[in-house]
């Protein structure tokens, strides 16, 4: 037989034999090619040594810029030369575009704002102005979900006469029927701030989420004509009329209703702005905001005086109070540094506005007068009166209109304190350390965790009763009311509520109770 011929060598064959070759080479380190293909990494320079901690200094917070940089991708799978520069450009560009995005969402909104503009569309506020037409010219535990803490055997057990009338009144709220609870979704995202327009001739809700949109709702709207399918003559399921506007770039975190302009609602926000919607104009202007946009000054509560509605107090998550006279420059505030730590809510005493309750992540309650004005430059504050520590933080400090101040904290604790006498107190008065322990402290569970806004008890400002009470969210999707020497009047309650309604606000002079949900939805007890 004639022998065989030996089989031609391909290109592809003959090349990944040389690659094998050279791979081999690099990985025994007995090629010189080696060094060429890998070259040798810079050496790195030795760690600095880790300078010893030293106590925080106070300053003033800026905001912090920091680069966005675009999600690493494989150019090989996306089948793109590694080495192409319209490649490198394309990632270069990428990135820009992202870092402007993300730093133009943070970015408060200036000037003035028609809310015709800045309105939220979705099908849920497709109805924009129409809701506000009416508005015008007016004034311990883990959550176990429908577990009651307060029932009705308490209430038939109850012996002080006076105080059964009172929980029977309160429990007999009822839950708004015109609609169910899962179709009145009053802002888009999580709701965090929520008030009543104080007029009394119907209610009006408006709503605050975590993105800055405010939503507005009027409960005296009627039903429109539906048949027996629920459908009306479009042949659609009617939703009720609400307006959502996107008024402030950040979470709106309190809202406060002008004690001498019924048209006039004031909202502030983790934005560092203060705005106010003129109802009757359907303008939201801008009324506070740090001169330099760049300067992060969240906002945490606001307050103003019936005595003086020009000038509002705000508190910061930075420790900060501030005073600002909406007559003077957006710019222009005195800003006193009380804490290092967050101030997460604060309130002026009602009949009383000089003096001031703040509640703080130091985990105090402190009690301050802001007649007397002690130290000198960036040292200055009001006088601090008293204060009382708790376990844990605390969430949020409520005056009442009879001097009582109701504190939520995370030692999952409501305490109720009381200063019947405090219009009397000269400036710069010292509270004693008996007169600054609770008087109440009821047990409570306010572990709201990531998900659920915190719970802060906020009470009825001008009660036509004269008995002051407040209301707070319950973990078990509730809300609960208290009167002022901690007896517990109510516990509300009703069919489709799927959510812990967290952000609780009672009408400041009539029985009404709203509460607003993680998903933006609004329970309404009247």
């Amino acid at each position: 037989m004639p022998p065989k011929k030996e089989p031609v060598m391909s290109a592809f064959e003959r090349k990944r034999l040389e690659n094998i070759a050279n791979n081999n080479a690099i990985l025994s380190g007995i090629s010189t090619t080696a060094e060429k293909i890998i070259p040798k990494p810079a050496p790195k320079p030795k760690p600095k040594p880790r300078a010893p901690a030293t106590p925080r200094a106070k300053r003033e917070v800026k905001t912090r810029e920091q680069p966005v940089r675009a999600t690493r991708q494989s150019s090989r799978l996306a089948g793109l030369d590694a080495d192409s520069d319209f490649l490198k450009r394309k990632y270069e560009v990428e990135a820009e575009v992202k870092a402007e995005e993300a730093k133009a969402k943070k970015l408060r909104v200036s000037g003035d704002l028609q809310l015709g503009d800045i309105k939220v569309e979705g099908r849920k506020w497709d109805n924009g102005l129409d809701g506000l037409a009416g508005l015008k010219g007016l004034a311990v535990r883990g959550a176990q979900p429908g577990v009651r803490t307060f029932t009705d055997e308490d209430v038939k057990e109850t012996t002080d006469k006076d105080l059964k009338n009172l929980r029977l009144r309160m429990s007999g709220l009822k839950l708004y029927e015109k609609w169910e609870v899962n179709d009145i979704k009053i802002t888009p995202q999580r709701v965090y701030s929520m008030g009543f327009h104080p007029t009394e001739s119907k209610p009006i809700i408006f709503a605050g989420d975590k993105e800055g949109a405010m939503g507005v709702f009027d409960a005296s709207q009627e039903v429109p004509e539906a048949n027996e399918d629920g459908e009306d003559e479009n042949g659609d399921y009617p939703d009720p009329i609400i307006s959502a506007f996107k008024t402030h770039s950040r979470t709106i975190s309190s809202f406060h209703f002008s004690p001498a302009d019924e048209n006039a609602v004031f909202s502030a926000s983790y934005d560092s702005s203060i705005r106010k919607l003129d109802l009757d104009k359907g303008v939201s202007m801008e009324v506070f905001a740090p001169t330099d946009s760049k300067e992060e000054l969240p906002i945490s509560a606001i307050d103003m005086a019936a005595s003086d509605p020009h000038v509002i107090v705000f508190s910061t998550l930075h420790g900060s109070v501030g005073r600002h006279d909406i007559r003077e420059k957006t710019s222009s505030a005195d800003i006193w540094q009380l804490t290092e730590q967050k101030i997460g809510g604060f309130s002026l005493h009602p009949r009383h506005p000089h003096l001031l309750a703040t509640a703080s992540l130091d985990r105090t309650l402190k009690i301050w007068d802001l007649r007397k004005i002690t130290g000198k430059g960036d040292l200055r504050h009001p006088a601090l009166l008293g204060e009382h520590e708790s376990r844990l933080s605390v969430s949020h400090a409520s005056w009442s209109a009879g001097g009582h101040i109701a504190t939520s904290s995370y030692d999952d604790r409501i305490k109720i304190y009381n200063f019947p006498d405090a219009g009397s107190w000269e400036p710069g008065h010292d509270i004693s350390d008996k007169d600054m322990k609770p008087t109440a402290s009821i047990t409570h569970n306010n572990q709201t965790g990531r998900w659920v806004t915190i719970l802060k008890p906020q009470w009825q400002k001008a009660p036509k009763d004269n008995l002051h009470k407040f209301v707070i969210g319950n973990m078990n999707r509730f809300v609960d009311v208290f009167a002022a020497n901690g007896e517990q009047l109510a516990q509300l309650d009703g069919d489709g509520i799927t959510a812990v309604p967290a952000v609780a606000h009672f009408h400041p002079t009539q029985d009404w109770v709203a509460g607003g949900t993680a998903s933006g939805k609004l329970c309404l007890w009247m």
